[in-house]
């Protein structure tokens, strides 16, 4: 590990000569690359150069107790270098985790689709809480959301809802909401104050470059149409709603939230890339996990995930078995105690993996 660390440090210096030559400066493409491999490992680079500076104390400070001290100084000695060596196994448990491999998307943007699944207008309401969640745990974040494409009901719920949401790291936090969400409460449309299940499913998709998927204009069938509010009633009498169906995998999006058919196509292009690469994705990730299944992750979106229980306020998450009795701050976006949940929970599967 220590000699993995020192390579991982040597680069990094070596970024920082590349950074500061003006070849580089003057190449846009270099200039991007590097800087983001930097920043990839420097807090790699910070933890292990403090490991160092602790394990460099820990042998000084044992070097200490074999000299000649009075009771005093032997004693606040000994208190140091328990100190120190809790302090070191910290840093090397640490450093374990910044060494595992990680996931190439972990730090682009997502497309969230969300859809009203089983429980018909209880269940479109329920999409609409989850937007709402989602929406305040990425301000929260300092991350930026847009609404792409949305269809939604009278009573406020909606069939479909697909936004973006624009942030460092969105979906290293965001890629475990993929799968079903379960809701178990009284709906408003309920006079008989029954409990009723419901569920809407969640799909997150990291934001694909140009450059990761290509998508040609001769493979994408382009339909134009007038955009249409709740109920199927015409709300532009102009044609700026798009269709794109890309050829090849049968993938069709629509958009109709702007007011521009420009605007409308673009948006639409950001999704269509999004699902063709996680298609392409999916594909790959389905060989390499063939022979295992991971418990925690970006898993089949029919699988539920979690349970929202309205009558004894709590969340469930099924994946890690974690219940906890705060539904009314979940659904106002406070979801960082699971996520990181899920987050320990995948680091622990990979150092198992690892030491295998």
């Amino acid at each position: 590990m220590l000699d993995r660390l020192q390579s991982v440090e040597d680069r990094y210096d070596r970024l920082n000569e590349l950074l500061s030559d003006p070849d580089v400066i003057n190449d846009t493409k270099k200039l991007r690359e590097y800087s983001k491999e930097q920043s990839d490992i420097q807090e790699t680079v910070q933890v292990y150069r403090e490991y160092k500076e602790v394990n460099q104390q820990h042998k000084d400070a044992r070097a200490m107790l074999e000299e000649k001290l009075d009771d005093d100084m032997h004693a606040m000695v000994k208190e140091e270098l328990e100190e120190l060596a809790d302090r070191k196994e910290e840093l090397e448990a640490r450093l374990k985790i910044l060494l595992l491999p990680k996931n190439p998307n972990d730090d682009k943007n997502v497309i969230v689709e969300i859809r009203g699944a089983a429980g018909g207008d209880e269940a479109q309401l329920f999409a609409g809480d989850l937007y709402k969640m989602y929406s305040r745990f990425a301000e929260a974040q300092g991350w930026r959301t847009e609404v792409i494409e949305a269809t939604s009901t009278e009573l406020g719920g909606y069939k479909e809802i697909i936004f973006m949401v624009n942030g460092a790291g969105a979906y290293s936090k965001l890629k475990y909401e993929n799968g079903a969400h379960r809701v178990q409460r009284v709906p408003q449309t309920e006079s008989g104050g029954r409990i009723h299940t419901s569920t809407a499913t969640v799909a997150v998709l990291p934001e694909a470059e140009e450059v990761e998927v290509q998508i040609h204009d001769k493979d994408v069938r382009v339909d134009t149409f007038t955009s249409s509010g709740p109920g199927g009633q015409s709300v532009n009498t102009t044609m700026s709603a798009v269709r794109l169906t890309h050829i090849p995998t049968n993938t069709v999006v629509s958009c109709q939230d702007e007011k521009s058919q420009i605007k409308n196509k673009e948006k639409a292009m950001k999704v269509l890339r999004a699902r063709v690469y996680d298609k392409i994705q999916s594909e790959v990730q389905a060989e390499y996990d063939e022979n295992r299944k991971l418990a925690v992750g970006t898993g089949d979106r029919s699988e539920r995930i979690r349970t929202y229980n309205f009558p004894q306020s709590r969340v469930t998450d099924h994946r890690i078995g974690l219940t906890i009795q705060k539904l009314e701050q979940i659904l106002q976006g406070k979801l960082d105690e699971i996520i990181d949940a899920l987050i320990l929970e995948e680091q622990a599967e990979a150092m198992q993996r690892a030491e295998q």
